[in-house]
Protein backbone atom coordinates (compact mmCIF):
# COMPACT_ATOMS: atom_id res chain seq x y z
CA UNK A 1 0.00 0.00 0.00
CA UNK A 2 1.14 3.46 -0.84
CA UNK A 3 2.09 6.31 1.63
CA UNK A 4 -0.09 9.14 0.76
CA UNK A 5 2.19 12.07 0.99
CA UNK A 6 1.73 16.05 1.25
CA UNK A 7 4.85 18.47 -0.07
CA UNK A 8 5.23 21.48 1.81
CA UNK A 9 7.65 24.35 0.37
CA UNK A 10 7.64 27.95 -0.61
CA UNK A 11 9.70 27.53 -4.13
CA UNK A 12 6.79 26.46 -6.58
CA UNK A 13 10.05 25.12 -8.51
CA UNK A 14 11.50 23.46 -5.79
CA UNK A 15 7.79 21.97 -4.66
CA UNK A 16 6.92 20.86 -8.24
CA UNK A 17 10.01 18.92 -8.52
CA UNK A 18 9.87 17.07 -5.17
CA UNK A 19 6.42 16.15 -6.52
CA UNK A 20 7.52 15.17 -9.71
CA UNK A 21 10.26 12.77 -8.18
CA UNK A 22 8.08 11.40 -5.45
CA UNK A 23 5.67 10.63 -8.25
CA UNK A 24 8.54 8.45 -9.81
CA UNK A 25 9.56 6.58 -6.07
CA UNK A 26 7.88 3.17 -5.42
CA UNK A 27 5.31 3.08 -2.34
CA UNK A 28 4.69 6.66 -2.42
CA UNK A 29 1.14 8.77 -3.86
CA UNK A 30 1.31 12.57 -3.50
CA UNK A 31 -2.08 13.79 -2.50
CA UNK A 32 -1.03 17.57 -1.99
CA UNK A 33 1.02 20.24 -2.01
CA UNK A 34 1.21 23.82 0.07
CA UNK A 35 3.22 26.73 -0.53
CA UNK A 36 3.46 27.14 3.07
CA UNK A 37 2.80 25.72 6.30
CA UNK A 38 -1.01 26.87 6.63
CA UNK A 39 -1.52 25.63 3.90
CA UNK A 40 0.03 22.22 4.76
CA UNK A 41 -1.88 22.16 7.79
CA UNK A 42 -5.13 22.64 5.75
CA UNK A 43 -4.42 19.80 3.35
CA UNK A 44 -3.86 17.33 6.32
CA UNK A 45 -7.01 18.50 7.72
CA UNK A 46 -8.91 17.60 4.91
CA UNK A 47 -6.84 15.10 3.32
CA UNK A 48 -5.84 13.00 6.20
CA UNK A 49 -2.51 12.22 4.75
CA UNK A 50 0.39 9.52 6.18
CA UNK A 51 3.46 11.87 6.00
CA UNK A 52 3.90 15.54 5.49
CA UNK A 53 7.75 16.29 3.49
CA UNK A 54 8.32 19.84 5.46
CA UNK A 55 10.32 22.41 4.82
CA UNK A 56 10.87 24.73 7.52
CA UNK A 57 11.62 28.80 6.11
CA UNK A 58 7.94 29.35 4.67
CA UNK A 59 5.58 32.11 4.83
CA UNK A 60 2.52 32.87 6.77
CA UNK A 61 3.03 29.49 9.00
CA UNK A 62 7.09 28.04 9.35
CA UNK A 63 7.09 23.87 9.39
CA UNK A 64 8.26 24.55 12.99
CA UNK A 65 5.05 25.69 13.90
CA UNK A 66 3.39 23.98 11.29
CA UNK A 67 4.44 20.62 12.50
CA UNK A 68 3.50 21.45 15.88
CA UNK A 69 0.11 21.87 14.95
CA UNK A 70 -0.24 18.50 12.76
CA UNK A 71 1.00 16.84 15.53
CA UNK A 72 -1.01 18.11 18.24
CA UNK A 73 -4.40 18.13 16.12
CA UNK A 74 -3.59 15.26 13.93
CA UNK A 75 -1.49 12.68 15.30
CA UNK A 76 -1.99 10.24 12.85
CA UNK A 77 0.15 12.24 10.32
CA UNK A 78 3.95 12.23 10.72
CA UNK A 79 6.45 14.83 9.54
CA UNK A 80 9.63 14.65 7.66
CA UNK A 81 11.40 17.60 7.20
CA UNK A 82 12.88 18.06 3.96
CA UNK A 83 15.12 21.62 4.13
CA UNK A 84 18.58 23.12 2.99
CA UNK A 85 19.31 24.28 6.74
CA UNK A 86 20.58 21.86 8.93
CA UNK A 87 21.90 23.95 11.37
CA UNK A 88 20.67 23.91 15.43
CA UNK A 89 18.06 26.59 14.85
CA UNK A 90 16.63 24.79 12.16
CA UNK A 91 17.08 21.02 13.69
CA UNK A 92 15.99 21.60 17.19
CA UNK A 93 13.07 23.13 17.11
CA UNK A 94 11.71 20.90 14.45
CA UNK A 95 12.77 17.77 16.26
CA UNK A 96 10.97 19.51 19.97
CA UNK A 97 7.76 20.42 17.59
CA UNK A 98 7.46 16.65 16.88
CA UNK A 99 9.33 15.63 13.40
CA UNK A 100 10.27 12.00 13.18
CA UNK A 101 12.58 12.91 10.14
CA UNK A 102 15.06 14.92 8.88
CA UNK A 103 16.76 15.38 5.57
CA UNK A 104 18.24 18.16 3.49
CA UNK A 105 17.47 18.80 -0.50
CA UNK A 106 19.99 17.00 -1.80
CA UNK A 107 18.64 13.41 -0.14
CA UNK A 108 18.13 11.19 -3.21
CA UNK A 109 14.81 9.17 -4.16
CA UNK A 110 15.89 6.23 -2.06
CA UNK A 111 16.68 8.40 1.23
CA UNK A 112 12.99 9.74 0.82
CA UNK A 113 11.58 6.49 0.60
CA UNK A 114 13.64 5.03 3.49
CA UNK A 115 12.73 8.04 5.94
CA UNK A 116 9.09 8.40 4.97
CA UNK A 117 8.65 3.74 5.52
CA UNK A 118 10.73 4.39 8.63
CA UNK A 119 8.47 7.44 10.47
CA UNK A 120 5.45 4.85 9.56
CA UNK A 121 6.77 2.36 11.35
CA UNK A 122 7.45 3.94 14.50
CA UNK A 123 11.12 4.70 13.75
CA UNK A 124 13.24 8.10 12.92
CA UNK A 125 13.90 8.66 9.68
CA UNK A 126 17.17 10.90 9.67
CA UNK A 127 19.78 11.48 7.32
CA UNK A 128 23.33 10.64 8.71
CA UNK A 129 24.51 13.94 9.13
CA UNK A 130 21.76 14.49 11.30
CA UNK A 131 22.44 11.34 13.06
CA UNK A 132 25.98 12.69 13.78
CA UNK A 133 24.57 16.23 14.74
CA UNK A 134 22.41 14.69 17.36
CA UNK A 135 25.06 12.40 19.23
CA UNK A 136 27.70 15.14 18.79
CA UNK A 137 25.27 17.45 20.94
CA UNK A 138 24.22 14.76 23.18
CA UNK A 139 27.97 13.86 23.90
CA UNK A 140 28.86 18.15 23.69
CA UNK A 141 26.15 18.95 26.94
CA UNK A 142 26.73 17.99 30.49
CA UNK A 143 24.05 16.32 32.19
CA UNK A 144 21.82 18.97 33.84
CA UNK A 145 21.55 19.65 37.51
CA UNK A 146 19.51 18.10 39.69
CA UNK A 147 15.36 19.98 39.41
CA UNK A 148 14.23 22.14 41.92
CA UNK A 149 11.06 21.86 43.42
CA UNK A 150 9.37 24.64 41.62
CA UNK A 151 7.60 25.61 44.93
CA UNK A 152 11.16 26.05 46.14
CA UNK A 153 11.80 28.98 43.82
CA UNK A 154 11.82 32.39 44.31
CA UNK A 155 9.57 34.74 42.47
CA UNK A 156 7.31 32.35 40.83
CA UNK A 157 10.39 31.07 38.95
CA UNK A 158 9.71 28.16 37.06
CA UNK A 159 12.26 25.41 36.62
CA UNK A 160 13.33 26.54 32.89
CA UNK A 161 13.97 30.22 33.80
CA UNK A 162 15.77 29.18 37.04
CA UNK A 163 18.16 27.00 33.89
CA UNK A 164 18.27 30.01 31.99
CA UNK A 165 18.72 32.34 35.26
CA UNK A 166 21.91 29.98 35.78
CA UNK A 167 23.64 29.90 32.74
CA UNK A 168 23.30 33.58 32.32
CA UNK A 169 25.39 33.61 35.89
CA UNK A 170 27.88 31.10 33.87
CA UNK A 171 28.64 33.93 31.34
CA UNK A 172 26.59 32.42 28.15
CA UNK A 173 25.05 34.63 25.41
CA UNK A 174 21.56 33.73 23.97
CA UNK A 175 22.68 31.81 21.14
CA UNK A 176 24.92 29.62 24.18
CA UNK A 177 21.84 29.10 26.44
CA UNK A 178 19.89 28.08 22.92
CA UNK A 179 22.43 25.33 22.11
CA UNK A 180 23.00 24.24 25.61
CA UNK A 181 19.20 23.44 26.11
CA UNK A 182 17.98 22.75 22.70
CA UNK A 183 15.95 25.10 22.30
CA UNK A 184 14.92 28.21 19.79
CA UNK A 185 17.07 31.88 20.50
CA UNK A 186 13.17 33.41 20.32
CA UNK A 187 12.69 31.18 23.07
CA UNK A 188 15.91 31.85 25.49
CA UNK A 189 14.59 35.42 25.01
CA UNK A 190 11.00 34.60 26.24
CA UNK A 191 12.41 33.39 28.98
CA UNK A 192 14.84 35.92 29.96
CA UNK A 193 11.73 38.66 29.49
CA UNK A 194 9.69 36.27 31.74
CA UNK A 195 12.65 35.85 34.67
CA UNK A 196 13.59 39.39 34.55
CA UNK A 197 9.93 40.63 35.28
CA UNK A 198 9.56 38.72 37.79
CA UNK A 199 12.39 39.19 39.66
CA UNK A 200 12.25 42.93 38.71
CA UNK A 201 15.70 43.32 36.96
CA UNK A 202 16.18 44.98 34.22
CA UNK A 203 19.50 43.65 32.63
CA UNK A 204 22.14 40.38 32.56
CA UNK A 205 24.13 41.97 34.86
CA UNK A 206 21.62 42.61 37.39
CA UNK A 207 20.06 39.31 36.98
CA UNK A 208 23.64 37.60 37.75
CA UNK A 209 23.60 39.38 41.04
CA UNK A 210 20.28 38.07 42.12
CA UNK A 211 21.05 34.72 41.28
CA UNK A 212 24.23 35.07 43.84
CA UNK A 213 22.32 36.97 46.47
CA UNK A 214 19.63 34.08 46.36
CA UNK A 215 22.28 31.40 46.43
CA UNK A 216 20.84 30.15 42.78
CA UNK A 217 24.51 30.45 41.57
CA UNK A 218 27.78 30.33 42.88
CA UNK A 219 29.90 33.48 41.74
CA UNK A 220 33.65 32.04 40.36
CA UNK A 221 35.87 30.92 42.64
CA UNK A 222 34.05 30.89 45.43
CA UNK A 223 34.31 27.82 47.61
CA UNK A 224 31.13 25.80 47.72
CA UNK A 225 30.93 23.55 50.93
Amino acid sequence: MNARVVVADDQSVVREGIVMLLGLLPGIEVVGAAKDGEEAVSLVAELSPDVVLMDLRMPRCDGAEATRRIRRDYPGTQVVVLTTFEDDDSLFPALRAGARGYLTKDAGGEEIVKAVQAVLSGEAGLSPSVQRRLLERVTEIPPPPPPVPEQQLPDGLTPRELEVLTLIAEGLSNPEIARRLCISQATVKSHINNLFAKTGVRDRAKAVRYAYVRGLAQPPGSDIT
